[in-house]
């Protein structure tokens, strides 16, 4: 007997029908003896639907600008996962399984004040561990808290992702299954590169990298928390046959379990190839090279939630002067030019010059630490198919490169044949 915690997204409840299948999979699991939490998304397409009705009312006008009481928008927005999971309780309950459902209030998940984007502070399991000792399927609604401020947080886009992992590690749960649209998480994206594959293991680090460089299999916090707390996670498909043969394989199911880099006994040099669209380039010519002048530029942009990715600085040859390069996502650049000439004569820049359409791509493995040679592989692949590089940066286990639009794909299926990710 195992405890598991099962978590099911939007696509995967999106009607009855599928609600219903999802309650064919949690059976499976009871049936074989394990204890069962279940943590739910709302139905796809009701949060963007809740967030469009929040928009469409009268506005509270501040002293500022108007905004939205952000207490009462997640009132509304969380009403999407309590609604699936009173569902899934009740077809669970017609298959003659003890099932009931959970409010991420009821639990209690405690969050910080943040509403709308809150983060996790604490989880009390005691009591959801009591009642699935007793046999209870204990069905969650995700993507929910309890702020300080006794009002239900909401974690932001994709945190459901987040509440199942961060539950799974509150009751001990020996592992996390992400139910999904896909089977599992691929050596890139299958729609780009048909010959690519799914992997049977994938470690923390690479899945992080992964998530955070374009992959939507899963979300970044989500991975952040399995990788803290060594939450051993699949990725599963909901649209598979819940009693097909293997899908109980208590140890390895169907999907890609994302898992300590100490249960990956060969690993391979490159693990994947990530790409992430809608880049842009800022540049500020002839800075004063002198101490403070980065603060000067990224401090401000920070200040206005403006997410700052590949830094490139130049220094010209007498050392007087630098020249700064940064990528911002596209939808970022008018309001980080903005910015910037605020604070423009703080800064002492000549010239600023901005360039948007660019694709950042990404090679991705823990091999890589102990591999010579790698980038240099990566760069003659895309040199030999006439792509221009803009920019370069690396880690231990990334190489991520900006190059034009235009040849996204062309690089994403290069660099995957260059490192033999097409072989089986």
């Amino acid at each position: 007997m195992a405890r598991i915690v099962m978590k099911f997204g939007g696509t995967s409840v999106a009607d009855l029908d599928r609600i219903k299948n999802v309650a064919r999979h949690v059976k499976r699991e009871v049936d074989a003896g394990h204890e069962v939490a279940v943590v739910v998304s709302a139905m796809s397409g009701k949060t963007n639907e809740l967030v469009g009705w929040v928009q469409g009312t009268p506005k509270v006008v501040g002293a500022n600008s108007p905004f939205y009481d952000a207490r009462e928008y997640d009132a509304v927005v969380a009403s999407g996962e309590q609604v699936t999971s009173g569902l899934l309780a009740i077809a669970l309950q017609a298959m003659d399984i003890n099932a009931r459902s959970w409010q991420g209030w009821q639990i209690p998940i405690r969050t910080d004040n943040a509403h709308g984007a809150a983060r996790i502070l604490e989880i009390d399991g005691s009591d959801i561990i009591k009642r699935m000792g007793e046999g209870q399927v204990a069905v969650i609604a995700g993507f929910q808290g309890l702020g300080p401020d006794n009002r239900i947080a909401t974690l932001g886009r994709g945190g459901s992702d987040t509440s199942a992992v961060a539950i799974a590690a509150a009751v001990k749960a020996d592992r996390c299954d992400i139910y999904t649209d896909v089977d599992g998480v691929y050596t890139t994206d299958p729609r780009i590169v048909p010959q690519a594959r799914r992997l049977k293991k994938i470690a923390f680090e690479e899945m992080l990298e992964m998530a955070s460089l374009g992959a939507k299999v899963l979300q970044v916090r989500s991975v952040e928390l399995a990788m803290v707390h060594k939450v051993r996670t699949f990725v599963r498909s909901s649209f598979e046959d819940p009693d097909a043969p293997g899908m109980g394989d208590l140890l390895n199911p169907p999907g890609t379990l994302i898992c300590d880099e100490d249960e990956i006994v060969e690993q391979e040099v490159v693990t994947g190839i990530a790409y992430a669209k809608d880049e842009a380039q800022i540049s500020l010519r002839r800075l004063a090279d002198r101490p403070g002048v980065s603060a000067a530029i990224f401090g401000p942009l920070a200040e206005s939630h403006i997410n700052v990715d590949m830094i490139v600085q130049n220094i010209s040859e007498d050392g007087s002067k630098t020249d700064m390069t940064f990528t911002v996502p596209s939808g970022d650049v008018d309001k980080a030019i903005k910015v910037l000439g605020e604070n423009k004569e703080k800064i002492g820049y000549d010239v600023v010059q901005n360039e948007s359409g660019l694709v950042k791509v990404s090679v991705i493995g823990i091999g890589m630490r102990s591999h010579a040679g790698v980038a240099a592989t990566a760069f003659k692949a895309l040199a030999d198919k006439g792509i221009n590089i803009k920019a370069i940066t690396t880690s231990e286990i990334k190489i991520s490169i900006l190059i034009d639009g235009p040849y996204a794909e062309l690089a994403v299926r290069t660099l995957h044949s260059c490192y033999g990710l097409d072989k089986n």
